[in-house]
């Protein structure tokens, strides 16, 4: 009977790491040990661009990748782990309960907006966080053409300004141009904490925050928050309301609630603690990856954020690692001390920066042109080609040279 290695999750963590799993397993020549992936659709949704227009064109199949490189494919909703039996209890395609039992377990479940419990968030408020949330704002501000030109119709209303509120805000005057016609006044507002503009983000990056927002005629609400949502705006910490038919909610990501199965010691987003070598700390047989691991990236004191630059790595290095404890193999431990941004300004451009410090090195149409290649070409699958992918799942490959 083949050992099994399990991994939970499709995203970016789960995809690399299974294709890292097989590659390893492959490279000693073993035929024993079975990669699996259960997820509710074999496809990467591409969620670092949920901001764009047309969302649901932003996923890439993985049928024929798992296929070529024998993955196996569960389609379900992971449910439940018992650590103890070693078991995973999901519901199927056809709304059947089923338990799978793993002999190494890849948790690679993702993250999702935080549901806030400010008033109106749930009833009428928007986000960009999943494939279906991005569809439902993309079909709200089309249907905004019927309704009477107005300011509050032509007014959207972002609830903070970190990078996807920032990319959400700054791609929105277009966005509401193409469909109210280039001569329509529109008003694109970010209401934010912080007391400058994009300080979130560091002081020399905010300064193309800035440009940016004033050249597209984005609107900074800064030191107040939004204290309630209503069918017709925003009220602010400071009183003042806001008319605005949208109102998009940016703020607070949390890892997946299947962490708190299992019995480890987790961040205050809800990520579990993993040594370097990817492993959750005080379990033998369970590995974490992608925006559900808090792990470090260098010995600096950085650790990995939930982005799908750092999900990439950790993938490619939780496939291995999971596959060299079942081989009796070393492992690769996890590191990946170079940090880069690239913040999408809408019709501005883009700025890239390097380091934790965020030091600008691309602005305008040259940022632009690397954050249109990230987004089209980097982030996605390789190409469905067994010698292609698995080369691509070598987790020493670095992410960003």
């Amino acid at each position: 009977m083949k050992q099994q290695i399990l991994v939970i999750g499709a995203g970016f963590g789960g995809m690399w790491s299974a294709l890292s799993a097989v590659r390893l397993v492959e490279l000693q020549g073993r035929d024993d040990i079975e990669v699996s992936v259960l997820a509710p659709q074999a496809e990467l949704r591409v969620r670092p661009r949920f901001y764009e227009p047309n969302a649901h064109h932003l996923v890439a199949p993985l049928h024929e990748l798992f296929d070529v490189v024998g993955v196996h494919f569960i389609k379900g909703a992971a449910e439940t782990i018992d650590v103890a039996a070693k078991a995973v209890g999901y519901i199927d395609a056809s709304g059947a309960q089923k338990i799978f039992n793993y002999d190494k377990l890849v948790l690679a479940a993702g993250s999702s907006l935080a549901r806030s419990d400010t008033p109106g968030v749930s009833q009428y408020a928007f986000d960009v966080d999943q494939i279906e949330a991005a569809i439902r704002l993309e079909t709200h501000l089309k249907a905004l053409e019927n309704l009477p030109d107005s300011k509050a119709r032509n007014t959207v209303v972002v609830a903070g300004g970190g990078f996807t509120g920032i990319e959400t805000a700054t791609e929105m005057p277009a966005r509401l141009r193409e469909i109210f016609g280039e001569q329509a006044e529109v008003n694109v507002i970010i209401v934010d904490r912080g007391q400058k503009i994009g300080m979130v983000m560091g002081e020399e990056i905010s300064k193309s925050i800035a440009a940016a927002s004033d050249e597209l005629g984005v609107e900074w609400r800064l030191g107040v928050s939004v204290q309630a949502v209503d069918a017709n705006g925003v009220t602010l910490s400071d009183g003042q309301h806001i008319e605005a038919k949208t109102v998009v909610w940016t703020t607070g990501v949390r890892a997946s609630s299947l962490t708190e199965q299992i019995p480890a010691e987790r961040d205050k987003q809800g990520r579990l603690h993993v040594d370097a070598h990817l492993k959750v700390v005080g379990q033998d047989d369970i590995f974490a990856t992608g925006d559900v691991a808090y792990a470090a990236t260098d010995d600096i004191g950085n650790y990995a954020l939930m982005t799908c630059q750092h999900a990439i790595s950790l993938g490619r290095h939780a496939g291995n690692n999971v596959a060299a404890r079942i081989l009796g193999v070393d492992p690769t431990p996890y590191s990946q001390p170079k940090y880069v941004t690239c913040l999408d300004l809408g019709a501005w451009g883009a700025v890239y920066t390097e380091g934790w410090d965020r030091q600008v090195k691309l602005v305008k149409q040259e940022g632009k042109n690397l954050k249109t290649q990230i987004n089209t070409q980097w982030i996605y699958p390789p190409a469905a080609d067994r010698a292609i992918a698995l080369a691509a799942a070598d987790p020493l490959i670095p992410v960003v040279a």
